[in-house]
C-alpha cells in the first residue's frame, strides 16, 4: 500500500525534498482534505529547517493511511521529477501505482474511522522516528511464550485505538519560560506515536484546565478498544504538585497527583480497567539539589552559577495508589529536575533513548530501571528519576511494530 511505500521512502524524502515542493504538497493536501488548515499551518509556520518540515509532513500523511499517502506520491510524480527519481516513483514502479479501493477500506474501518474523526478535531498523527527498534513477530511470540500469563494482553494493532495525552506548559504568567520544552514535546510525541498511540496535546494550561483535560481524556470512548494509555505532564512544579500557567507565590495554581489518579481510576475511567496506565512527570518536586545551578522552580532567583550553567531545572508529589498504574518521575521527592534550554530535559532525553532501544525486548519496568541506571553514571549525578506507586500486576511489553 502507498503508506507502506512512503514509510519505506521516508529517509530519502526528508533528505531530498525542497521547500517549494513542500509548499506545493501542503496546498495539494489541503485542497484534497488530507490536511486541515490547522495542520497545514502547524507544518508550514513551524520555525524549523526544511528537513524538519519534510519529516513532519511525511509522518502526518503516512499516519493517515494509503489514500492520503497516494495523493502525496502522485503529486511528487507529476510535479517534481528529481524527487520522483530519488524515490523511484517513475511510471510503472509500485509506488506510482494507484491504491485500490480494497487497499483503502481493508478490514479495519473502525480504527480508521476513529482516526478520521480525530483528524477533524485537530489531533496530531505522526509515525515514529527511525530510531525506534521494532519487535518482530517471532521475538514477540518468544517473549509471550516465556512469560505468559504474566503479560498484559496487547490488542491487534489494526483495530485497537490507543490514546496518549501530553500536557506541556512552556509559557507562564508569573514564572520563567521553560526553554527547551518544545524539544521534549516533539520527541515525546514521536515516541508515543511510534509505539502506536494517537497523541492528544495540550499546552499552557491552568491547573483547572489540566484537570478538565484529564477528565475529558478519561471519558474518551477509544479506551474501550485500547489496551493501555500514557499520560505525560511537563511543567514547572513544587512539592505539592504540577504548576499551572497562572501559578505564583501569591496564588497557587497546582494540579495534584491525587487528582490525576482520581480521574483515571477504575471508577472514573472503567474503560481502562485492568489495563496499564503510565504516568510520566517531568517537573521539579521541591527545592533541594546536590549542586547549585540556575533553575525553573518557583523560587528561581534568575542567577547563573559556575556549575554547567546551560542546565536548568523544573518541580512533585507521590502518586495515589491505584491498580495497573505506574508513575515515572524525573526526580526523587523534594528535589529539582534539570533541563537544557535548547536540547530539552535530560530525563526526557534519557527516557526516549532507552524506550527506542529496549521497548522491542524489555518490559516497561525494566526499561525504567535502565533509565535510572543511566543516571547513576558519571556526568548524570544531577538527579535520580524514580518509579513510584507501581500497581502493575503483570509485565507491560509494548511490542513496537506489533
Amino acid at each position: 500500500m502507498a503508506d507502506d511505500i512512503l514509510r519505506a521512502k521516508r529517509k530519502q524524502f526528508v533528505n531530498s525534498v525542497c521547500e517549494g515542493t513542500i509548499n506545493g504538497l501542503l496546498d495539494e493536501l489541503l485542497e484534497k482534505k488530507v490536511l486541515n488548515q490547522e495542520e497545514m499551518e502547524r507544518i508550514k509556520l513551524v520555525k524549523a529547517t526544511v528537513t524538519d518540515k519534510a519529516r513532519n509532513l511525511c509522518d502526518s500523511v503516512t499516519r493517515k493511511g494509503p489514500q492520503a499517502s497516494q495523493i502525496l506520491l502522485t503529486y511528487i510524480s507529476k510535479e517534481d521529477s528529481y524527487l520522483a527519481g530519488v524515490l523511484e516513483l517513475q511510471s510503472g514502479t509500485p509506488a506510482a501505482n494507484t491504491v485500490s479501493t480494497d487497499d483503502i477500506q481493508g478490514g479495519h474501518s473502525s480504527s480508521s474511522e476513529i482516526k478520521e474523526e480525530q483528524n477533524k478535531k485537530g489531533d496530531t498523527f505522526l509515525v515514529p522516528s527511525g530510531n525506534l527498534k521494532l519487535c518482530s513477530s517471532e521475538s514477540a511470540q518468544k517473549i509471550r511464550e516465556k512469560n505468559d500469563p504474566e503479560i498484559y494482553p496487547i490488542m491487534d494493532r489494526f483495530t485497537r485505538t490507543r490514546l496518549a495525552l501530553i500536557i506541556c506548559n512552556t509559557d507562564f504568567d508569573h514564572l520563567p519560560r521553560r526553554d527547551g520544552a518544545d524539544v521534549d514535546l516533539r520527541e515525546m510525541r514521536l515516541l508515543l506515536q511510534g509505539l502506536g498511540y494517537t497523541v492528544k496535546e495540550k499546552e499552557n494550561l491552568t491547573a483547572l484546565a489540566m484537570t478538565n483535560a484529564v477528565k475529558e481524556f478519561a471519558d474518551c470512548p477509544e479506551h474501550k478498544t485500547s489496551d493501555s494509555t500514557f499520560l505525560v505532564f511537563m511543567s514547572h512544579g513544587i512539592q505539592e504538585g504540577i504548576c499551572g500557567k497562572s501559578h505564583s507565590d501569591k496564588e497557587a495554581d497546582i494540579l495534584k497527583l491525587d487528582t490525576i489518579f482520581g480521574l483515571m481510576n477504575t471508577l472514573k475511567c472503567p474503560s481502562l480497567k485492568d489495563k496499564p496506565k503510565v504516568i510520566i512527570i517531568q517537573a521539579c518536586r521541591g527545592e533541594n539539589r546536590g549542586v547549585v545551578l540556575v533553575k525553573d522552580s518557583v523560587g528561581d532567583t534568575g542567577k547563573k552559577f559556575l556549575v554547567d550553567a546551560d542546565l536548568e531545572d523544573d518541580g512533585i508529589k507521590k502518586a495515589h495508589i491505584e491498580k495497573d498504574f505506574i508513575t515515572f518521575c524525573s526526580s526523587t521527592p523534594n528535589n529539582v529536575s534539570w533541563r537544557h534550554p535548547t536540547k530539552g530535559s535530560i530525563f526526557i532525553m534519557e527516557l526516549i533513548k532507552h524506550m527506542e532501544e529496549y521497548a522491542c525486548s524489555c518490559d516497561l519496568e525494566d526499561i525504567f530501571r535502565k533509565v535510572r541506571f543511566s543516571f547513576d553514571q558519571p556526568g548524570f549525578s544531577l538527579q535520580m528519576p524514580t518509579t513510584e506507586r507501581v500497581t502493575l500486576t503483570k509485565r507491560f511489553y509494548l511490542f513496537p511494530g506489533q
